[in-house]
């Protein structure tokens, strides 16, 4: 299946002549995706604002570059097909690097140059063809004629969505312990360890919103606020008018045109979705740990078993399902909930003969911690993974999905990703995961909170999954740990929402914070301090092979060697006394075997609960036996 590029160019005048409309050059390619040593066929197609074709252009260069060694690796005059056509074909060599090649058209007609770069072609170890996905309904006559235009005959489905956390950005809080039925979320009140808070910066902030442009709340009927295409249309691309403050089509950056975008809207795709949910905190791979713009495409089935195209190239909504444009599932940071619906590993579609948490692995050993211990903690065992096609932007830096472990307001550094000043970030690959118990709801900060520190961290603390080793329905979870240096109200202990607009143009800390002083009703000229804070997120993606899942010893240990993933100990496991107290409940004081020896004669073999050793007690939900065995 070809892939089709169409790019309407800005046509610049290289002498006298100069022309009010652009020619428009479009590129194809045989397929998507290539091995190494396979032949790769480009056409360009050449033709004037009319469409009528260019037959005789002075100039007509293609040039193929290796983005990840910056290596041009062709530079030619393509063939004349005629009628406007021109063709080149390149061999790809034994030894080709694998990732997204640039491709750069060059052509001029009459004067003028039309120069358009392409992201094409793939380079990957093996390749699986995936067509687009095929248009819902009947679109095909459409015109673009605005983002309400779907509102002629999708009502419901706007209404829906203007009720959805998409939308809105807040919800009464159902899952927040510190604060039941409060109203509140992203919108107005979250706090993180990224940007802080919206509050000044919705320009920015809502860039990723769903809407049209105009802030929730602030338009009467949300339904002329929906813009469905940045969701059902994968080629779409828009830019926000720096004088209404709304969004506009951004043609120059698309492979089709508006017409062509509403003729074949789709279900979203993986791409769709993680345009934003990738690049939160300012850049690809910052903010989750376990989310990248390279999931939606990944070949590596060891970087992202579920979503890899060689692994079960899961789409999002078969995990995160949706009921009348209201998703499923929730990060234990985030405040809203947008659904009832659980999201779950054991399914009718996935994993079912795990449902029971008491079967369904190979070993009785692992199937006894099901109840307790969460899919993820086994089998995500690190975070900010590369994936084996991952092609790093060295201009921009991004592309090696490396995560975000802390950033510092004091100190601003020039993005040139970003093009403005920001923090000061720190990033890493390959990061162990904190482990805490986690009951599906958390503690939060929020914005007028007084901030409270954690004595655990010494931080000041923003979120926390609750939960304890003698809770019900808790289970042991993976955690991406994130600080960052920010300011706080000294009279209040507020933590302070800076303005992000002002710090990101002008690099001016203290008037950024000025500025967010007075956002928040508070006097601009008052005194504050940078402190640290912290946060916890939940892992969930980049789910690795069960042959890279943890090992028992790696959190259990053994006799000679000590646990590296974790200290269980820490965590409450450990002996209620010292091990001459405990030992003599039942026998003699004798040598301290390994876990699995220990566990195995006590536990499985004589139903001996935990609580005769430890401060916790399995009794129930294991069928184990209270009291002392003789």
């Amino acid at each position: 299946m070809k892939r089709l590029f169409t790019l309407i160019a800005v046509a610049g005048s290289l002498a006298v002549t100069a022309i009010a409309s652009a020619d428009t050059l479009t590129l194809t390619t045989d397929k998507p995706c290539y091995t190494r040593g396979q032949q790769v066929k480009f056409t360009a197609v050449y033709k004037k604002s009319d469409g009528s074709a260019i037959t005789s252009p002075s100039k007509r260069e293609l040039r193929l570059r290796d983005k990840a060694n910056g290596n041009t690796l062709a530079t030619v005059s393509m063939t004349n097909a005629g009628s406007g056509t021109y063709t080149y074909n390149y061999t790809l060599s034994s030894s080709a690097v694998y990732g997204t090649y640039e491709t750069r058209l060059d052509f001029i007609y009459n004067n003028v140059e039309t120069k358009i770069y392409f992201n094409q072609p793939v380079v990957a170890s093996s390749c699986t063809t995936t067509p687009p996905p095929p248009p819902v309904n009947n679109h095909a006559g459409l015109t673009y004629t605005g983002t309400t235009m779907c509102l002629q005959c999708h009502t419901k489905q706007a209404t829906d969505l203007a009720g959805s956390v998409h939308y809105k950005w807040e919800t009464p809080y159902a899952a927040i312990s510190n604060k039941p039925g409060v109203t509140g979320g992203k919108l107005n009140t979250a706090v993180n360890a990224y940007c802080i808070n919206t509050l000044g910066n919705w320009n920015g902030c809502g860039s990723c919103h769903i809407g049209a442009g105009a802030k929730p709340g602030t338009i009467a009927d949300a339904t002329q606020n929906i813009d469905c295409l940045i969701c059902h249309q994968v080629a779409y691309k828009r830019v926000r008018n720096a004088t209404t403050g709304l969004f506009e089509p951004d043609t120059a950056k698309m492979t089709i045109s508006m017409d062509q975008a509403v003729q074949t809207l789709h279900k979203p795709v993986k791409s769709n979705c993680l345009q934003c949910h990738a690049k939160g905190g300012g850049g690809d791979a910052l903010k989750r740990g376990d989310l990248a713009v390279i999931n939606g495409t990944t070949t590596d089935r060891n970087y992202d078993v579920h979503m890899a195209s060689t692994g079960a190239n899961l789409t999002c909504q078969q995990c995160h399902t949706y009921t009348n444009h209201h998703v499923a599932g929730r990060g234990s940071d985030l405040r809203p909930t947008d659904s009832t619906v659980t999201v779950g590993c054991a399914t009718s579609s996935c994993h079912s003969n795990k449902a029971a948490l008491n079967a369904g692995h190979a070993t009785t050993a692992i199937n006894t911690h099901l109840k307790r211990v969460a899919c993820q903690t086994c089998h995500i065992p690190s975070y900010g993974r590369k994936a084996a096609d991952a092609v790093l932007d060295t201009v921009t830096g991004f592309g090696d999905q490396s995560t975000e472990t802390d950033r510092t307001w004091v100190t601003p550094e020039w993005s040139v990703a970003n093009n403005r000043w920001e923090p000061t970030v720190v990033r890493a690959n390959n990061l162990k995961p904190v482990y805490a118990f986690y009951d599906g709801t958390s503690w939060v900060y929020d914005l007028h909170d007084v901030a409270v520190k954690d004595p655990a961290t010494g931080n000041y603390k923003i979120s926390r999954p609750n939960g304890g080793i003698n809770t019900a329905n808790t289970k042991l979870y993976p955690f991406k740990y994130k600080t960052s240096t920010q300011p706080m109200h000294t009279a209040s202990g507020k933590l302070i929402a800076l303005n992000t607009s002002v710090y990101f143009k002008t690099a001016d800390v203290a008037g950024a914070i000025q500025s967010g002083l007075t956002n928040m009703g508070l006097n601009p000229g008052d005194a504050y301090s940078m402190v640290k804070a912290d946060e916890y997120q939940m892992l969930n993606h980049t789910v690795a092979p069960k042959a890279n899942a943890l090992q028992c010893a790696a959190c259990h240990g053994t006799t000679s060697v000590p646990a590296t993933q974790m200290n269980l100990k820490s965590m409450g496991y450990a002996l209620k006394a010292a091990q001459s107290v405990v030992c003599v409940q039942c026998h003699g004081n004798k040598s301290m075997p390994s876990f699995t020896s220990l566990h195995s004669k006590h536990v499985t073999s004589e139903k001996i609960d935990c609580s005769m050793c430890h401060t916790f007690s399995r009794a129930t939900e294991r069928g184990l036996t209270i009291g002392i065995k003789r």
